[in-house]
């Protein structure tokens, strides 16, 4: 079954994958929902796409590559920040007030791990700065669900109402969704440019050569190019001073990128020069914001012919949630999962942020495939990719036994020196004859390099 969602993701993206063979099976996590089916064919789409890429072009027509992933280890790559450790201590995921509440019809999570989700959510409450979690948890106690979900939204927070599997099928959303492919690959208008290098025919390093901006936050833009840098990429992530983060986050999905700083609001510039020079652009903003600055794909696409855009959303760039904020949690509340993986009484969610790292996986291989639809035909690409999109896509893989309890994940955990203090990771999983993707450097500093790319590197 495995190899045959891999095969269907690459027609649906017009390129040939290599044969993948898969090793394992399910139950890979402790869910209903085959999570590692999901993984395996995410990590084996992605590597697949990559070993094609290291041998295109003339005179690379040789043999297929022998792609290998395993289900175990996809699988807990997908809890890669649930594995990591700083120092042997693991980071904290959650803000006080972030959390499932009961509502006075059912339950309703809020998320509230950036100081400005957080205060929009207390005045969505009628709740004072410095409102603890028991103070919130009587102001939901009272309300219902979808009014403290609409509520939030329009304060500009983030919130989900749990929803049964067939509340979300008959949410307008969930049509539009439904009628959007997992992974979105087309051509955008404009000439080609010049910007095909040579692969480097390694097999540890095949995107060796390709640019790639991480204009992105939290996780699942973060993984995908964390994801692409361990397969050689050159990876620049463009942050702010000035925006929140998840510090603990920001540092588990940095291995293998340079970080730089750049205040759009004045800077715009300094951006521009970026893209010029890059191969491959990642945003995961909220459906438009980057537009309406002048960084859409048909402006990225003028400003770099060859370019591949790869846009992240919550849910989807169609429907009356098109503009939603959103994270892997709370759709999972929305759309049924949080309610089905439990006993229907209250939330219980994944095992992993299994959205968020499917969807980055997906967003990864969808600029391969972008960057190989560019070598063959010329053009600039835009990916679109949402959470809510995979959410489907994990709903129609069916159900498995959901009681079993992983093993140790200790062999598949490596260790790295850096700025932070000694990280213990998940190794990227999948192989290429025999090669195992890795980082080459550990997460730097945020704002640490100039925002530039090196010199000499085109």
């Amino acid at each position: 079954m495995i190899e045959a969602l891999i095969e269907e993701l690459g027609e649906a993206a017009g390129i040939d994958l290599p044969p993948v063979r898969v090793t394992g099976g399910e139950p890979a996590l402790p869910s209903v929902f085959p999570i590692g089916t999901a993984a395996a064919a995410c990590v084996g789409a992605l590597t697949g796409a990559v070993a094609r890429y290291a041998r295109r072009g003339p005179g690379r027509s040789g043999r297929d590559p022998e792609v290998l992933v395993d289900v175990r280890h996809a699988a807990e790559a997908f809890r890669s920040e649930r594995h990591f450790r700083v120092d042997g201590r693991p980071i904290d995921l959650w803000a006080p007030l972030s959390g499932d509440y009961r509502t006075r019809d059912g339950w309703v999570r809020l998320h509230c791990n950036f100081a400005h989700h957080r205060d929009a959510a207390l005045r969505a409450l009628s709740l004072p700065a410095g409102a603890d979690a028991e103070d919130v948890g009587r102001a939901c106690a009272s309300r219902t669900a979808i009014e403290i979900e609409e509520a939030v939204i329009r304060e500009g927070g983030c919130a989900a109402a749990m929803r049964t599997r067939a509340e979300w099928l008959a949410h307008p959303q969930s049509r539009a969704v439904a009628g959007l492919p997992l992974v979105g690959l087309a051509r955008l208008p404009g000439p080609s440019g010049p910007h095909e290098r040579e692969a480097s025919g390694a097999p540890d390093r095949p995107l060796r050569g390709v640019r790639v901006l991480d204009l992105s936050r939290v996780i699942a833009g973060p993984v995908a190019a964390r994801t692409l840098a361990a397969h050689g990429a050159e990876v620049l992530r463009v942050g702010a001073a000035h925006l929140p983060e998840v510090p603990g986050l920001v540092v588990e999905t940095a291995f293998g990128k340079r970080s730089c700083h750049i205040d759009l609001r004045r800077e715009p510039e300094t951006l521009r020069e970026l893209v010029r020079r890059a191969d491959v652009v990642i945003q995961a903003y909220r459906p438009g914001a980057l537009r309406a600055r002048g960084f859409g794909p048909e402006d990225l696409a003028r400003l770099r012919p060859g370019i591949v855009c790869v846009d992240i959303s919550a849910y989807g760039s169609r429907g009356p949630w098109a503009g939603r904020r959103g994270f892997d949690s709370l759709v999972q509340m929305a759309c049924g999962i949080a309610h089905e993986n439990g006993d229907g009484t209250r939330p219980a969610p994944l095992p992993a942020q299994a959205l968020d790292h499917g969807t980055g996986w997906l967003a990864a291989f969808g600029a391969v495939a972008g960057l190989l639809r560019r070598g063959a035909e010329g053009g600039s690409w835009h990916v679109e990719v949402s959470l809510a999109r995979t959410a489907k896509w994990l709903d129609d893989l069916g159900r498995v036994d959901g009681g079993h309890v992983p093993p140790p994940a200790d062999d598949l955990l490596a260790t790295m020196d850096s700025p932070f203090g000694t990280l213990t990771y998940v190794r990227p999983p999948g192989l290429i004859d025999g090669a195992e993707p890795y980082w080459a450097a550990p997460p730097p500093r945020p704002g640490e390099h100039p925002p530039a790319w090196p010199a000499g590197a085109e």
